[in-house]
């Protein structure tokens, strides 16, 4: 007697990629995208070339620990304006999205923009969306060999300039120029140049969606941002079922809804959704589904909006743009804009009112405080000195805080542009001048050139027991 085999169940723990084929669309939502695109770019291709004070205009100088921002030399001890950056970033980010839902995915995100730039290239060689199907299932030919050839090298050489440009921002740009003409790059500029390079490449012309559904963080918590009053991407039930095909000459179709079951709103996704099944965690927001469907109501004589920016609340209780509008303005808005506003407030005030001159003062450990000649009591300190303005100053060194203190040595440093130095400095007072142990002191640094520059710092001397 033959025993049957037993069957074999394989469970796949990750489905396998089906290529999405966007459809060009034209519209409101695709013109704004477009002008994102152009206005990013714009900025990220162009400022690196752009001058200032005989320097680049934005140039983060990691070797020389100096960031350059127009008119703005931060160092290292400026760290909390980075810190105080993300913060308003963050804030930024909770804001938007209670109000507009996923506007920065849909129009602003990088993953979003280089999307954009390398599907119009992928159709100005292969076709629109039905001539790149044909192309995908055609057997191997010349014509299919060159067509995707040339894509990819286009796709490269936009990478490539992409990544040079990423470390332009890093090296002088006119430097770094120079440096590939004569193939003199050092290795870490090779690498970056090529590694955001192949980032840019990959996630933008292999990965795409993939990395709004599986790699960003931002699709897997908006859940926690939004509410029933957040502006969202959504279908009209009630207008659009029953779908069908509508023939104006058969009375049955009389019954159907707005929506044609075309499918439109499906093809011009790139994250292949379709948004009639409500609010999915892979919907961007780009609305391209948006300007196919109002194209469609368009041409069948129907009103705009089938699929249109609302809330669930409007959805739900029919809602006009004013009753929309009313309900945006609630107290986790409120909050969060009271929050940002004080934020930028701070860190705008602080930055342009903040003074172009740094002192540390460190005390020699090394030798707690000495007797030298006449009785005198000495300590001995580095002033570690920054000149953060782009123009040379002449600065006046003094100490305060005990009778008869007085700075031996060096009393006057001048230093250059964005220059920083360590100045040794020896202070003495009278033996009988300080009660023993630690006495507090101050040491001033007062521009010559500028009374306004001028910096104060407590140090500690110390008497010897």
């Amino acid at each position: 007697m033959e025993h049957a085999s037993p069957q074999v169940a394989v469970v796949k723990m990750y489905a396998a990629r089906e290529e999405i084929y966007p459809r060009e669309v034209q519209g409101r939502y695709a013109s704004v995208r477009w002008l994102f695109v152009w206005l990013t770019q714009l900025v990220f291709y162009g400022l690196p070339w752009i001058s200032w004070n005989d320097r680049q205009a934005v140039l983060f100088d990691l070797a020389a620990r100096k960031f350059y921002i127009f008119g703005i030399v931060l160092w290292p001890q400026d760290f909390i304006y980075l810190a105080a950056l993300l913060i308003i970033c963050a804030y930024s980010l909770f804001l938007f999205t209670a109000i507009f839902g996923r506007v920065w995915c849909g129009f602003a995100c990088p993953q979003t923009v280089y999307t954009e730039i390398f599907m119009w290239i992928e159709r100005k060689i292969e076709g629109s969306r039905s001539a790149r199907m044909r192309l995908d299932r055609q057997p191997a030919s010349m014509n299919k060999f060159l067509r995707k050839t040339a894509k990819h090298l286009v796709w490269a050489a936009v990478a490539l300039w992409t990544g040079y440009t990423f470390v332009g921002y890093f090296t002088p740009v006119y430097v770094l120029s120079a440096e590939v003409m004569t193939l003199t790059l050092g290795p870490w500029e090779w690498f970056w140049v090529l590694f955001y390079s192949f980032a840019t490449y990959g996630n933008a012309g292999w990965m795409r969606e993939q990395v709004c559904k599986y790699m960003c963080p931002y699709a897997r918590f908006q859940s926690a941002m939004f509410d029933k009053d957040s502006l969202i991407v959504t279908y009209d039930t009630q207008r659009g079922e029953p779908r069908g095909a509508h023939n104006k000459t058969d009375a049955a179709t009389s019954s159907l809804g707005d929506c044609i079951d075309c499918s439109l709103c499906v093809q011009v996704c790139p994250t292949g959704i379709d948004i009639r099944k409500g609010l999915q965690y892979e919907c961007i927001g780009c609305a391209a589904c948006v300007d196919a469907c109002n194209m469609v109501m368009d041409k069948v004589g129907s009103p705009r909006g089938l699929i249109r920016y609302s809330t669930d609340h409007a959805m739900a209780n029919r809602w006009s743009s004013k009753q929309i509008f009313r309900h945006a303005v609630r107290p986790r808005v409120l909050i969060y804009s009271t929050v940002l506003l004080l934020i930028v407030a701070v860190f705008f005030g602080t930055l342009f009112t903040r003074t172009s001159l740094k002192m540390d003062v460190i005390r020699d450990r090394g030798a707690m405080g000495r007797e030298v000649e006449n009785g005198m009591i000495e300590n001995v300190y580095r002033l570690q000195i920054m000149n953060t303005d782009e123009t040379a100053h002449r600065y006046r060194i003094s100490v305060t805080g005990i009778d008869s203190i007085r700075l031996e040595g060096q009393t006057e440093v001048a230093l250059g542009s964005t220059e920083s130095r360590a100045v040794p400095v020896s202070v003495r007072i009278a033996g009988d001048a300080a009660s023993k142990g630690s006495n507090k002191i101050w040491f001033s640094l007062q521009a010559v050139d500028d009374e306004r520059l001028q910096v104060k710092e407590k140090a500690v001397f110390f008497v010897p027991r």
